[in-house]
Parts: structure tokens; sequence; C-alpha cells
């Protein structure tokens, strides 16, 4: 296989019926141009909704903030920014992968989805982090978790995020086939499919892989906290939950299109480990849409398992309501944790100290 005339396109907001040279088979046609604008309708319209009804709650919020809602309101505008362009790719789809809304906006919407990509998957990164930091070592970690610090990795975030999507801005382009419009991208060259390989690499998987190793190390912590403590503590178990639960959503969203990609990248390297274009095409089309949907689900997923977002959404939809579980309580799951965690921490320390002088 010539890595100067690979087919495929390796974006993965691209994903169904990305590329004009596979034609799509009758079975596709319904899902195609019937299911997945339905879906991409239903995803712009709840996730622009739960996104701005999300940033609206912590940004307007009397009282104190937690330093973590600097990120989930970051991720919020990421999330919203991607979903504003959503219209643009049912009209594609409806219209069976024609373009028919210009090359500005083919270029203009390609570069804000991949900016939106980037920055969502570092943004998770960084709340993993600081998770990380404040339950296993909040004492430690106060002279790093400030708020002009949040603000500063945000903005690094953005502007690595804007520098990582501009090849996407230079390589998509309204595309001519058979007198026919297509928002495509240019041809792979090796150089390219290599770039798209370290990209891919170093901008998802690494990602991944800190991720899932903050939180294994943090559920750790917790059911040696949970045993040693002996208490069945239901904030501590919804945590876990909680964490598995986020990590879930992120694994299943974002893992099986990254892994079609990666095998995309890699036939066109590799001859011997050459993979049919159309089990490719396929695997992008139905893994696809999972990664847009991510974008809609995170508000729901705080407001069911975070009381202290919940609360905040609850305020701004009603602010004249007045219960007494809807109160001034800052108390939420991960400060909880903190304090018990440094407890134990401090009092497992402690015994250890001990132990120490009394074998000397």
């Amino acid at each position: 296989m010539d890595p100067e005339a690979t087919p495929l396109y390796l974006d993965y907001y691209y994903a169904t019926n990305s590329n004009p040279d596979i034609k799509d088979t009758n079975s596709h046609v319904p899902y195609t141009s019937v299911f997945l604008p339905i879906f991409y309708t239903a995803v712009f319209l709840t996730g622009v909704l739960g996104n701005l009804v999300l940033m609206c709650a912590l940004h307007f919020k009397r009282g104190s903030r937690r330093l973590i809602d600097i990120f989930i309101v970051n991720l919020a505008a990421s999330d919203f920014i991607f979903l504003v362009t959503l219209p643009l790719w049912v009209d594609k789809e409806a219209s069976l992968g024609l373009w028919r809304t210009g090359s500005f906006l083919c270029k203009g919407s390609s570069y804000m989805i991949s900016v939106n990509m980037h920055c969502s998957v570092f943004l998770l990164t960084c709340m993993s982090v600081d998770r990380y930091l404040a339950i296993l070592c909040p004492t430690t970690s106060r002279r790093y978790r400030r708020r002009d610090c949040a603000y500063g990795i945000c903005a690094s975030v953005w502007i690595f995020s804007c520098l990582l999507g501009l090849p996407t801005l230079l390589s998509r382009e309204l595309t001519l086939i058979d007198d026919k419009p297509y928002c495509a991208e240019k041809r792979a060259t090796s150089v390219k499919l290599m770039w798209a390989l370290v990209a891919l690499i170093f901008t998802f998987f690494v990602p991944l892989l800190s991720i899932v190793t903050c939180y294994c190390c943090i559920t750790r912590k917790l059911c040696s906290h949970y045993q040693q403590s002996g208490k069945h503590n239901k904030k501590l178990r919804k945590s876990i939950k909680i964490i598995l639960i986020v990590v879930a959503a992120f694994v299943f969203s974002w893992l099986p299109f990254n892994t079609f990609k990666l095998l995309a990248i890699v036939s066109g390297l590799q001859q011997e480990l050459h993979f049919p274009a159309a089990f490719l095409q396929l695997g992008m089309e139905v893994s696809g849409p999972l990664a847009f949907a991510n974008s809609c689900v995170n508000p729901f997923i705080y407001y069911v398992f975070d009381s202290y977002i919940r609360r905040a959404i609850v305020r701004c939809l009603c602010p004249c309501l007045k219960s007494p579980d809807f109160g001034n309580s800052t108390e939420t799951s991960d400060s909880h944790l903190t304090k018990a965690l440094s407890n134990f921490i401090h009092t497992d320390d402690f015994s250890r100290r001990r132990k120490r002088s009394v074998s000397l």
C-alpha cells in the first residue's frame, strides 16, 4: 500500500462517510441519512442546553467556589463550542456527505472541533491530576493548587490546543468529486501519517493512561481507607462509584474511535499490517458518534453524582427555591475525601514513625 495515496481520513469528527472515495452501500444510507441527523440533533439540543446551564450555574454561583470548577467550566465551554458546529454536520449527514455550507465553514468548523478534541482530553487530564493531588496529597499540594495556577493551566491548554488544531485547518478543504462538494482532508502522505501517529499517542493515549493511573491510585487509597477504617461510609463508596463512572464514560466515548484511527494510521504506514479500508470505515462510522456524544453527557454526570454542582444548577434554574437540601453547605465528595484521607494518611504516617522509633 502506497502511503502517498492513502484514502483514509483520520479525524474523528469526520468518521461518518468522511471519505468520498469509499461508496456507501444501501444498508448504510438509513444510518447516515436518517439515524445520524436525528442522533446529532439530540446531542446538539441536550448538549448546548446542559453545558450552558452548567457554565452559568458555576459562573454566577454566590459564595465560595471549588478549584476544580475552573476546569469544569472550561471543559463545558470547549464542549459548547464544539456543539455549536453540529448543525453543519447534521446537514452533511442528511445530504449523504455533501458539504453545502461553503469552504470557510468547512475549514472553520473543522478547526474548532479539532481544538475541542485536544482541549477536552487535556482538561480531563488536568482534572484527574487535580483530584489526585487534592485527595492523596492535600497538604503538600496546597502551594500548587491555587486559582491563579488553575487559570494559567487552562489558558495554556487552550493555546496548546489551538496550535495542535492548525494542521487540521491547513489540510481540510472543500473538494469537488463528480461535481459534488465534500469537506474532506487532503491525501495523507507518509510524513503526515507519521505526525498523526505521534499526535494520537501524545494527545490521547498518554493522557488516557494518566487519567486511568490517577483514578486507579485514588480508588486504591479509598479502598485501603475503607478497609482499615472498618466503617460503612456511604460517601466513600459513592465517591468510588463516581470515579468509576467518569473513567468509564471517558473510555467508552473516546477509546473505540481512536483505536480504529490508530489501526488506520498503522495500515497506511505498514504494508504487512494492512487492514481493509471498508472495515476501518465501518468501525469509524459506528464508533464516531460516541465521541460526539461525550460532549453532552458530562453535565448530566456532574448533575447526578456531584451534589455541589446539583445545588448550583438548581439555584440557577430556580433562584427562589429554598430547601434544606440546597443550603449553603459546600461539603462535597472531594472535600469529604480530603478530610477523611488526610486523617487516614496522618494516622498511618504517625503509626509508621512510631514503629520505627520502637524498632530503633
